[in-house]
């Protein structure tokens, strides 16, 4: 996949109503902290189109990025913030879960996981909702750098037992800082746009 033009086309607060697009959209959900504004600006060759914050917890809309006019990337708000009001988790819960539920053109969930821990209750109870909404979510193993090669089976193995993923559930580890494991994502982005065209 070659980035030739992205761009943030719309951002869905907590009353706002979803847009109706009619390309397909791949979303990225993970807990606050894991890296998924990275992942995004690393995979859409970009700096800081989506914001990467020491504060965990900023993301707090569902944004909508048109990649190439093809498709879209769709960054879910970061779930398991600790210090956020427990209302305001609540509030984003229930907007994710509207996402999933009524989205017509959601194609692939990304769940990202920090390759360096178990999954928390967080990841698990999302893994669990994901997979009941009928989606086989891709789990991408973010952090990658921060631990040894020889760790990364065994690591990737906590991560597939602790989620109790089923059978086949593709695991991606991937790098912000070296991009390792981009590759794989794009061939699933270019392979998800060719079955739609």
């Amino acid at each position: 996949m070659v980035i030739k033009q992205v761009g943030l086309e719309t951002v869905c607060g907590i009353t706002s109503v979803l847009p109706e697009n009619t390309r397909p959209e791949v979303a990225f959900a993970g807990k606050s902290n894991v890296g998924k504004s990275s992942l995004i600006n690393a995979l859409m060759n970009r700096k800081s189109l989506a914001r990467t914050s020491a504060q965990p917890g900023k993301t707090q809309t569902i944004n909508f990025y048109n990649v190439n006019n093809a498709l879209y990337f769709v960054d879910l708000p970061g779930y398991g913030y600790a210090r956020a009001p427990e209302e305001i988790k609540a509030k984003w819960g229930r907007m994710i879960e509207r996402y999933l539920k009524q989205s017509k053109m959601l194609r692939t969930v990304f769940l990202l996981i920090d390759i360096r821990h178990a999954p928390s209750a967080n990841d698990k109870i999302m893994y669990a909702w994901i997979r009941s909404q009928n989606f086989k979510p891709v789990i991408i193993a973010t952090k990658l750098d921060k631990i040894k090669r020889s760790q990364i089976q065994k690591q990737l193995k906590e991560i597939r037992v602790g989620l109790d993923a089923e059978p086949g559930t593709i695991m991606i580890p991937f790098s912000a800082q070296t991009k390792q494991g981009r590759d794989e994502i794009y061939e699933m982005l270019d392979r998800l746009t060719e079955e739609e065209e």
